[in-house]
This record gives C-alpha cells, sequence and structure tokens, in this order.
C-alpha cells in the first residue's frame, strides 16, 4: 500500500474522530469530503467527482462505497478494508447501495452526521440521499467535524508542509529566472512546475494564478496567456504542493521598470504583512489578524484596494482548490493554536491606475508565535 503515513498516525486520527461523534452524539459518520477520507484512511483519489462515501460507525467499522475504477485505487492508497461497489447503470441509484451498508451497521433509527460542504456531493446527490434516507434515521449536517481536527497539523504532516514550502521556493527560483519582456507566461508557468515535480511534488488543488498587464489585477486563474511587455506587471500566485499538503506564495513583478505606485503599495504589503505576523500566535483570534492588515492598508490610504479577507489555513485539499477552512476575514472567532498553517496574502488592485501588488507567504504557528516556512527575499523584485 502506498500510505503516506504510519500506523499510529492513522490509529490516532480514528481515535479523534470517534471520540468528537461520541461527543456530539453520532452514531455513524457519512463522509463525502475527499479531504477527510485521505486523513482518516491515506486513500487518494479523485473519483469524489462521482458518489462515494466512507462510513464509520461509532464502534469503529469503515465501508467505502465507491465505482468500480476507484476499487484498486482504495486498495493500493488506503487501510480500507471494506470496499462496495456501486454498478453504472441507467437510472442507478447509490442511495441504495447505501442503505444497505448502513443496514448491515445496524444503523436504522440511529443518528447519523452527514459531511454536506462537500465538492463530492452534488446538490441533486444530496437531495437523493436525503430522500433516501426519510423516515430511516435522524441526519445532522456534521461538515466540519473532520475538518475542525485536521486544521492542527501533525508532526508527520508538518514535515509534509515544510516539503512543499521547499518546491514552492525553488517555483519562485524559476519565475525570476524566466521573467522577462518577451517571455510567455506559459514559459513560466512550465518552469515552474518542472522543478516542483522534479522534487516529487503534486499538482496542486487549483491551478496558479498568473497574469500581466491588465490581468495582473485578477485574482483567479484564466486561461489568456500573455507574452510580456516592457514595462509590464506579473502576477502569480502558486503553491508548492507535496503529499496533497500545500504551501503558497504570492507576488507582482514590475518588468521593465517599476511604477512609483509600485514601490509605495510594495511596502504597503511588506508593512501589512509583519503586523500580521505579530497578531498570528496562539492565542489570538484569526478575526484579529484580519484587521491588523485592514487598519494598515486603510491607514495608509488602499482601503478601495484591499480584499475583505487575508489569507486562509493550508493543509492537504484537493480540486477545486487549495484553501482550507478557515478563513481570515473580520469577526472570525478561531483561535489561533501551535500546528496551524495560514497563508497570509497582502493584496492591493487599484483598478484606477491599472497596478497591482500581491505579497503572500505561508506560515506556521508555534508555541509562542510562527515561523515562516518560504525562504525567499520579500523584497520588490524588477525584471
Amino acid at each position: 500500500m502506498g500510505l503516506h503515513f504510519s500506523k499510529e498516525e492513522f490509529t490516532s486520527r480514528k481515535s479523534k474522530v470517534l471520540k468528537s461523534m461520541k461527543e456530539q452524539k453520532i452514531d455513524a459518520l457519512l463522509m463525502f469530503r475527499q479531504e477527510s477520507m485521505y486523513w482518516l484512511t491515506g486513500y487518494d483519489t479523485f473519483g469524489y467527482v462521482f458518489f462515494q462515501t466512507l462510513v464509520l460507525d461509532q464502534k469503529g467499522n469503515i465501508v467505502l462505497l465507491t465505482r468500480a475504477p476507484d476499487l484498486r485505487q482504495a486498495q493500493n492508497t488506503s487501510n480500507i478494508e471494506n470496499i462496495k461497489i456501486w454498478v453504472d447503470k441507467e437510472r442507478s441509484n447509490p442511495t441504495d447501495d447505501l442503505k444497505i451498508i448502513l443496514n448491515e451497521l445496524n444503523l436504522k433509527g440511529k443518528k447519523l452526521g452527514i459531511e454536506y460542504e462537500a465538492y463530492g456531493l452534488t446538490g441533486r446527490n444530496a437531495l437523493r440521499l436525503n430522500k433516501s434516507l426519510e423516515d430511516y434515521c435522524t441526519i445532522e449536517d456534521k461538515s466540519d467535524l473532520i475538518t475542525k481536527l485536521r486544521v492542527v497539523k501533525s508532526e508527520e504532516e508538518i514535515t509534509y508542509v515544510r516539503k512543499a514550502a521547499a518546491l514552492a521556493d525553488k517555483a519562485l527560483d524559476e519565475v525570476w529566472k524566466h521573467t522577462k519582456a518577451g517571455v510567455s507566461e506559459s514559459k513560466i508557468l512550465a518552469e515552474m512546475n518542472r522543478v516542483i515535480f522534479e522534487g516529487g511534488g503534486d499538482y496542486p488543488a487549483n491551478e496558479f494564478i498568473i497574469g500581466s498587464g491588465k490581468n495582473a489585477l485578477l485574482c483567479r486563474y484564466q486561461a489568456e496567456k500573455q507574452i510580456l511587455k516592457n514595462p509590464d506587471q506579473l502576477t502569480i500566485e502558486w503553491a508548492g504542493t507535496y503529499r496533497h499538503y500545500h504551501s503558497a506564495m504570492f507576488r507582482t513583478i514590475p518588468i521593465g521598470n517599476a511604477n512609483p505606485k509600485h514601490y509605495k503599495m510594495h511596502e504597503a504589503c511588506v508593512e501589512a504583512l509583519k503586523n500580521c505576523e505579530i497578531k498570528l500566535k496562539p492565542g489570538n483570534k484569526i478575526g484579529e489578524v484580519f484587521d491588523i492588515h485592514a487598519k494598515t492598508f486603510d491607514d495608509l490610504g488602499y482601503s478601495n484596494a484591499r480584499m475583505n479577507a487575508c489569507g486562509y489555513s493550508l493543509g492537504t485539499t484537493f480540486s477545486p482548490n487549495w484553501m482550507d477552512w478557515p478563513m481570515l476575514y473580520t469577526g472570525n472567532p478561531y483561535i489561533i493554536e501551535p500546528g496551524n498553517v495560514f497563508f497570509m496574502h497582502m493584496i492591493l488592485m487599484d483598478s484606477k491606475n491599472e497596478l497591482a501588488m500581491n505579497l503572500g507567504e505561508t506560515y506556521l504557528v508555534t508555541e509562542n508565535g510562527n515561523q515562516r516556512l518560504g525562504k525567499q527575499k520579500l523584497d520588490l523584485v524588477v525584471l
């Protein structure tokens, strides 16, 4: 089996889930989040785009219901022993197969927790699931039960996050090496991904964000690949990914020469990031991190250019995005703990002048504060 964690690690995780289920009076948990399945058993697939669920009951029984293409996937990547297959056919309804499993586990009339907030559980499948369980058992949304356990990383997980951070650093070296007027954004992406894969990394959970000129003000990937001009500006957000663990970075790079406003915006981003670093420590609320980010930018006159969030947790995530819970926005009450991993991004988008400036780094929360995982300089690099 291609398990990426020790037997002891998986045993500890399962114990934590069972303890939480007992505290929340849940007789069984129906997992639809691929992140939960991977974290709990090692199961590694993109088969969650179809109906599949991992059932865990209070006795510790684990049953996977999936399609035939994922049978060997589960056998090769996870510690799951009981795998059930639902058959593709016209008008097939896998919730019928799920009911058979629930009956075998004596869960009729019991209380089941369901991960509704899952990209693998489409609206149609959720409706089918709810209808199937009507008058059969009590159901509750428990989308965050495992998510809240995953937010604090173990030492084995932190090892993977550090490897991801090293790959992100290597990718930035390639950006600085290849970025210049006349070069295509495609070339830059190709070289970044090359060093990540050569370093043993994985596909990230979402595309790298890259854009120049007006597209440098975009916060999402889009398909246009431009040739860099002189002068120009290049915005790029990426992550090193190792065993599905992410460490993200964010930069805007002036090309040819920087607009004087670029320098001022970069100085503001550095100041905001440093102020956020001070707040990112155990005992503080993550909403407080956002608030100092907002205050810094607002005091410097960038209230119209900043975002309404300044980061989020990172960990093991699957497509369509690498953002994990919780997010850094005002009022978020989550209390920061050692073992948290947060990506903090300082984003300024000056639409009036069509100028962008972004600076983002990933941090590991420690007992006394935090540690920036990336080793690259924060200076404004003009190429």
